[in-house]
Formats: structure tokens, sequence, C-alpha cells
């Protein structure tokens, strides 16, 4: 199958970064899950424990080589060589307009994704319901919340909008509001198995799905190819972009009465377990980082899927489960991983494509395929449409006063950035949906 043509045509969106405030971050936010979780029972084909070798034969979607184990990667004159020290049982690298990978080491490996899993149930179900949709939880809706998850603090009784139940999933990874979402989405089976149609859709073949959360069970694997592919997916939907690129916010807290019968319900902050876009104490912010998501469990270690622009070129990164168990450490490898693609761009010769959606790859050759379904506002199944806001958002607090500080400005079918330092303009490329379309 031919690799996508670039397409002749590049928007350029004009971005301006919120200057952020001054934030405490010296203490570790926890990541998805990070109690440890009861070991499901082995699978033959998604055990509780993968084996520290790549299977023998892995997919070959998206290229031939990207099936193979081990590093692939080809340099050209003046390419530099790959960072030193990673550790990772899979990592990819790919730009994230033209779908080029420019280096992979077991990208097909079907693994345990944690929360990364998340995107696929966002790219799933966000377009499903209006962010200003009010919503009381219910008992059952919290029912099956996996032991040691991470949560964001639901109450039962009380009412959350959409928006603040997807500020939930994206920020604080709360598998409560993944499983209140799925209840609205008609339970956590149906959630299943439209997650599971989306990732076929997508052609994320190495997925399965069996919680919506990403908490660890039996024979639920993704790969980093697949999660790749489900970020630059989800990333073109305006409403995905924003809830990645969220530093902090409020949300609701629980309903109190005072001793005069007055009642008040007040917020507190949470924040981003994304630390390429916090910061910690041993690693910096990354500079250009968008999102995307994270996730740590017991069986799948620490993964992560991000997105990044420098200079004009956005690349999208994903590292699974690295060996070396120093903290931080599935960042520490994503900058390097980053800080290579940026370098490399351009001087090595593609060893795969990120594969376009099947419905967008048969759009394609239809009369009419170049006109863009993100610009008529058709959000569509297949996840790479839709959701665009026609003007710029004036400031750094949500539509219902959720912000908080460190929230960027949105822009016009464009991106949230979260930088640190003084507010800047930059010229910005974004993957849109003719890009990931077959273009002949």
């Amino acid at each position: 199958m031919p690799a996508p043509l670039k397409t002749a045509t590049r928007r350029t969106l004009l971005v301006t970064s919120a200057t952020l405030a001054s934030l405490a971050l010296t203490a570790p936010v926890s990541l998805a899950a990070p109690s440890p979780s009861p070991k499901p029972s082995a699978s033959p084909s998604a055990s509780a424990s993968p084996s520290a070798t790549p299977p023998a034969g892995m997919s070959t979607v998206g290229g031939a080589r990207l099936g193979r184990a081990g590093t692939q990667v080809e340099l050209t004159g003046g390419a530099p060589v790959l960072p030193k020290g990673l550790t990772a049982r899979s990592w990819i690298v790919a730009d994230a307009e033209s779908g080029d990978v420019l280096a992979a080491h077991n990208a097909h490996w079907r693994l345990p994704p944690a929360s990364t899993l998340k995107m696929l149930f966002a790219d799933t179900v966000l377009p499903r319901f209006p962010r200003t949709t009010q919503y009381k939880v219910a008992r059952k809706d919290l029912e099956g919340v996996g032991s040691g998850s991470s949560m964001v603090g639901i109450k039962e009784g009380e009412t959350y909008s959409v928006h603040d139940l997807w500020l939930g999933v994206f920020l604080r990874s709360g598998n409560d509001a993944v499983h209140v979402l799925s209840s609205m989405n008609g339970g956590i089976p149906n959630t299943v198995k439209e997650m599971n149609e989306h990732a076929a859709e997508l052609q994320a073949l190495d997925t399965h799905v069996v919680s919506p959360d990403g908490y660890d069970a039996p024979r639920q694997v993704s790969s980093a190819y697949d999660l790749t592919l489900i970020a630059r997916s989800g990333l073109q939907k305006k409403d995905f972009r924003e809830y990645c690129s969220t530093l902090t916010a409020k949300f609701p807290g629980a309903t109190k009465k005072d001793k005069k019968g007055k009642v008040s319900r007040g917020t507190f902050e949470i924040q981003n377990t994304n630390r390429l876009l916090t910061g910690d104490y041993d690693i910096s912010q990354y500079q250009g980082i968008a999102g995307v998501k994270n996730g740590n469990t017991t069986n799948a270690g620490a993964t992560f899927t991000g997105v990044a622009e420098r200079n004009g070129k956005v690349l999208l990164v994903t590292v699974m489960n690295p060996e070396k168990d120093d903290h931080n450490e599935v960042y520490k490898e994503t900058a390097a991983l980053f800080d290579w693609g940026f370098q490399a761009a351009g001087k090595v010769t593609p060893v795969g494509e990120l594969v376009p959606p099947r419905n967008a790859a048969q759009a394609s050759a239809q009369p009419g395929a170049n006109a863009s379904s993100e610009e008529s506002g058709d959000s569509g199944d297949a996840g790479v449409a839709g959701n665009v806001s026609e003007k710029p958002v004036a400031g750094a607090v949500t539509e219902d006063g959720s912000g908080g500080v460190g929230i960027a400005m949105a822009i016009t079918g464009g991106v949230l950035v979260l930088l640190a330092g003084a507010a800047f303009l930059v010229n910005r490329r974004w993957p849109l949906p003719d890009l990931v379309r077959r273009r002949r």
C-alpha cells in the first residue's frame, strides 16, 4: 500500500501561549493506578506479565520493517544516531502530519497499555455528549472500578457536567470518571464493544480492549504503533486537544450544608499527571509539548504517548514499559526520542507509516474526498474530524468556569500549547483530516 502523499497546502496556525503562573509542583502526582493492582490470570495473547522478548511474528501494518523485532531506523548522511540508554520494550517516533515513521523499536509488540488506553476511550466517546450535559451519579455508575485505581474524586449523588468528567479523565486519569461516562454511553460492555470497533476502524489491530479505563485485565493489549495511531486520530478533535493539554483545572467537590442549612458546593484543583507537560523536580517541562496521555499499572509498567512541535514540525512519540525504573524514566526516554526526532527529521528514510482509518482510505477514492470533514464539522466515526472551534477562546478559563491556572488559550481549529515563560507567538502546523487520508 503506497504511503500517503503530503498535502500540497498545509494550514499554518497561529498559537498564543498563555503565560503560566507559578505552580507548586514539587510533590509528584500519581499516575494511573498508582497502587499495585491485582494481576489477572495469564492468557496466551495478553499475559499479565509479558515475556522479556518480543514475539517472532508481529503485525506488518504500516510496513514490513515495523513487524520486525528490534530497532528499525534508516540513517542517511548527517542524521544523528539514536539516543543511548533507551530501555523501553517498545517505542516509536513518527511525523504527526505526514505519518512517516522515523524510527521504531518493536513497534507492534502487544503489551498492556495502562491508561494510555484512555486515548481510545476518549476518541470513541467524546463526540457522543455535549460538554454542557449534566449527569447525576448513581451508585451503579461507580461499580467495578478496580482496586488501586487512580480517581478524580467523583461522589455518588452529585451532579457533574460532561466537561467536568473529561477533565477528570485526562488530567487525573480518573477511572471513576471513565466509569461514569461509560454508564452514560450504555454501560461498560457497550463502551468496550465500541472501543474495539473503533480500534479496528483506525487499523489499530494490535489493540484489544477489556476495560475502558486501561486497568490491568486479561487479554487487554495495545502497541506503541496502535497508541500512536489512536493519538493521531484523537488530536483531530478540538476537545481532545484541549483536554490533553490542560495543565490544571477546578473540579466540583461535594455538596455541603452548614449549621444554618445553607447548601454550598466548592471546588478543588486537579493537575495533569503528564510530567512533560507540568515538569517535576527531576525533569523539565518539554519545549513544545501539547499532550497526550500517560499511564502506569503493575502489569504495564509506565507507558506514555506524547505530541510536540518544534520549528513547524509536529512529532508523536510513544514509549512503553522502560526496564530502567528510575523516577520519571518513561518521560526521560520520551524526551530523548523527541530531541532525536526533531534533529533527524528530513535526514532519515522512513521505516514505515501511520496508516489512515479504513473509511478515510476509502473516502480518498471518492469524489470530493479532498474536502476536509473537519471544516464541514462532521465528527464522523473515524475520529479524524469535527469538533472544531471557529473563534479563539478569549482566555484560560473554560466555558463553565472550571479552567484554573495554566490552561493555555485555544486557537482556531488548532491545539492548546502549554509552555513555561512569557507569552509568545509561533507558527504551528497540525495534523488535519486530509493528511490521514490516502491521497492519489
